[in-house]
Order: C-alpha cells, then structure tokens, then sequence
C-alpha cells in the first residue's frame, strides 16, 4: 500500500453543498438567505450587534474588577488579646478598647501567645489563632454574620466596575 492509495471509508466524508450555483440543486435563487435584509445582501461582522454599542466597547478598559460581595474583616491578633488581660473578650469589648469599630466584623489572628483562657467571640478566626485560643484552655465562638448566612449585599452601583 502507498499514500496515494490511501482513502477515508465509504460515506465517512460528504462534500459541502455550494449553493448560490443556479437552479439546478438545493441552494439556488437566494443561496439559503431569505428575502431580502441586512444578511441577506452582504456578510457581516460576526461580532455585529445590529449598531447597538458592542460588548467590547460597552466593557470598561481596566483591568480586573472589584467584588461587590468582598467581605472585609477588621483583624486582631492575639498579643492584642493578650493585653486586655480578660476571660471573656465579646464583639463590644474589641469597641470598647478600641480594636474595632461599632459595625466591623472582627477576625482573630493568630500573632502572638496567650498564657491565659480566654473566652473569645468574633465573626472569625484564622486556623492558628483557633488553636491557640484552644490549646490555652479557652472557647472560640463564630458571631452570626449581619447580612444572614449567605453573601453581603452588592455594593456600588450597575455603572461601577465590578
């Protein structure tokens, strides 16, 4: 056997129709375009919106974007818990010493050691500040997120460059 012996197997290949070729066949007249028309006459832009703004020019030239549902923690480590020299540190007391403010959420980082218990409740908690606080014989509780157990709400607007 040689390559130009060498052919694909009976009906595995089908040649393309031409159309636009006379009346002869299928594809005649109109070629398959309907009457009349934009896309009837001559072929346009795959991309064409029909003069409407196209996406890639509606799309902002900026790289990136911003997360409207970002989720932004005020962090306290545990030296910084260490100091207060409390059993019991709640969401008010990060205020009332002023680690946090009124309506930040609060996560607790690991930097730093305890020698003390210490009870401590905050939106979160890094792996290694959980087990410090647990390993020096005090409780960790999650406070319940403001905006539900889903994602906050969108911030900024429909024209912010999300």
């Amino acid at each position: 056997m040689k390559l130009h012996d060498l052919q694909p197997a009976p009906g595995s290949t089908k040649a393309k129709r031409r159309v636009g070729r006379g009346i002869a066949g299928k594809g005649g007249k109109t070629a398959g375009r309907g009457t009349k028309g934009q896309k009837a006459r001559r072929q346009i832009p795959h991309q064409f919106e029909g003069g409407q703004l196209p996406l890639l020019m509606r799309v902002p030239k900026l790289r990136g974007f911003n997360n409207p549902f970002r989720v932004e923690y005020t962090p306290v480590n545990l030296d910084a818990l260490a100091e207060l020299g409390l059993t019991e540190v709640t969401l008010d007391t990060f205020v009332e010493h002023g680690l946090a403010k009124k309506k930040d959420l609060v996560k607790v980082l690991g930097r730093g050691t305890l020698s003390a218990a210490i009870n401590v409740t905050a939106h979160g908690f890094s792996q290694s500040a959980e087990a410090a606080i647990l390993a020096a014989g005090g409780t960790v509780t999650k406070a319940p997120m403001p905006f539900g157990g889903g994602r906050p709400a969108a911030q900024g607007n429909a024209h912010a460059n999300r």
